[in-house]
């Protein structure tokens, strides 16, 4: 789904990985070098799924265990997320570096314990970012993350941080 991330619900399948996913398995350090989006997401995740870059469709979500993104605090590792279609990043809990690096590039994520143990990769999830609902249209079960903020949601919807600043810098803001 390539609709705006806080505008409509996110919907795609879900990739589940474990606890301590850190940014050298998201973005082996191999490819550092690289500076397009598009050459980082052709080896998002290929360390710890090599199906991954094959098989991902935009819009899909990533579910992840405790402290995802850990390690580094580069931007690849969020950048590439992103590049993939990755439209979502749902976690039991998240590196604070990767939430704030993911957030300042525009990606949505959301800590939701309940929804990460009850989520089985291959499964959809919908995710609504305005509110923070998350449901899962397989088993029919809803959860509960914390929803954004709306300067949040606006920074996401427009793509970013710098993208967001230069917009409000325009508008005279």
């Amino acid at each position: 789904m390539s609709a705006t991330p806080g505008a409509q619900p996110l919907r795609g399948k879900v990739w589940k990985y474990g606890d301590n996913v850190d940014t050298d398995a998201i973005i082996p350090a191999r490819y550092l070098n690289m500076s397009s989006v598009e050459e980082l997401a052709a080896h998002c995740m290929e360390d710890i799924d090599t199906s991954f870059v094959a098989e991902a469709q935009p819009g899909d979500i990533i579910v992840g265990g405790k402290n995802f993104g850990c390690g580094s605090s580069r931007e690849h590792a969020p950048v590439a997320i992103k590049g993939s279609g990755v439209s979502c990043v749902i976690a039991e809990t998240f590196a604070r570096i990767f939430f704030r690096n993911a957030i300042n590039i525009g990606l949505p994520i959301l800590e939701c314990p309940e929804a990460v143990r009850a989520t089985e990769a291959g499964q959809t999830l919908k995710v609504a970012l305005a509110d923070g609902v998350i449901t899962n249209p397989d088993t029919g079960q809803t959860y509960k993350a914390t929803a954004y903020p709306a300067f949040m949601l606006d920074l996401i919807n427009a793509g970013g941080l710098v993208e967001y600043t230069r917009r409000r810098l325009q508008a005279g803001g």
